[in-house]
């Protein structure tokens, strides 16, 4: 399955979106919030029931200790958002003060969602605003390894001439940036907000990037996933997550074709962080959403 990266040039709805693609995919799948920003998942959708224990900030500490502790603390710091189990996020930082010390931890954590890819998971990663210095993606507020190892990295527009003329200032350094440090400019497309006057091929035309796959403009259940509460009437069936699952198959589907016209060799992974696998089948409860 492949390992999706979600970024924006501005706030155009990635976390929605990538809680909305997890949630409603076919298969087991997962959420990273990695967003430098900071997460707000845990105080919007889950609305604080995951205290600052559980996240992303802990795996730093963890990975400056071994390979092993960073497998161990991967597994332990998983939410399960079923009680199955089937749906998993790692939550983000609480204060963007903390991503400065993670710059370390990217590789491999990398590595280790591209683990769980492999096993058959769909990993879905929010990267949040994208940043560039000096024409490269910027070193603290963007997690660059994880956009560089995405099998897709979907740039998160809306329909609106707001949203294109922010978009078209950081698609040419972006696809730079995977041509040179990355898995290439085809792994690059847009995930549509169908929000505005534009349809998906003016959006294609303008930024000159083809559209993935896109996603209703849906404010009832965009605002639960957002805010959390209690679940609009219809929530299952609603729009967002019907074409949501569609979504994902078009997103495997694009990717698989990726892997077969590359053949790109298979990352190294350590056998601590594989051994992150059999840890993830420990049962834990969790929280259904």
């Amino acid at each position: 399955m492949p390992v999706t990266t979600l970024v924006s040039a501005k706030s155009s709805g990635v976390t929605t979106s990538a809680l909305a693609l997890t949630l409603a995919s076919g298969r087991p799948s997962l959420l990273a919030e990695c967003d430098p920003a900071g997460g707000t998942i845990r105080a919007g959708l889950l609305e604080g029931e995951a205290g600052a224990g559980y996240g992303l900030y802990h795996l730093a500490a963890a990975e400056r200790t071994s390979q092993e502790a960073l497998a161990q603390a991967f597994a332990s710091h998983l939410w399960d958002m079923d009680e199955a189990g089937h749906r998993k996020l790692l939550l983000g930082l609480t204060d963007p003060a903390q991503a400065a010390s993670l710059s370390r931890t990217w590789p491999s954590l990398s590595q280790m969602l591209h683990v769980l890819a492999e096993a058959g998971l769909d990993v879905f990663i929010d990267a949040g605003r994208i940043a560039f210095n000096a024409g490269e993606l910027h070193p603290t507020l963007t997690p660059a390894p994880l956009i560089h190892h995405a099998d897709l990295v979907l740039l998160v527009v809306r329909g609106t001439e707001q949203s294109l003329t922010l978009a078209r200032h950081i698609i040419k350094p972006l696809r730079n940036e995977l041509t040179d440090r990355g898995n290439g400019p085809g792994a690059l497309g847009l995930l549509l907000i169908e929000d505005g006057p534009n349809r998906a091929h003016q959006v294609a035309e303008a930024l000159e990037t083809p559209v993935l796959a896109a996603l209703p403009h849906d404010p009832a259940t965009a605002a639960y996933l957002t805010n959390g509460g209690r679940q609009p009437r219809g929530y299952s069936r609603s729009p967002l997550l019907l074409h949501a699952r569609t979504a994902t198959e078009q997103l495997e589907a694009v990717a698989s074709r990726r892997q077969i016209q590359q053949q790109y060799p298979p990352q190294k992974t350590s056998p601590q962080l594989a051994g992150v696998l059999q840890r993830l089948n420990a049962k834990r409860g969790g929280r259904r959403v």
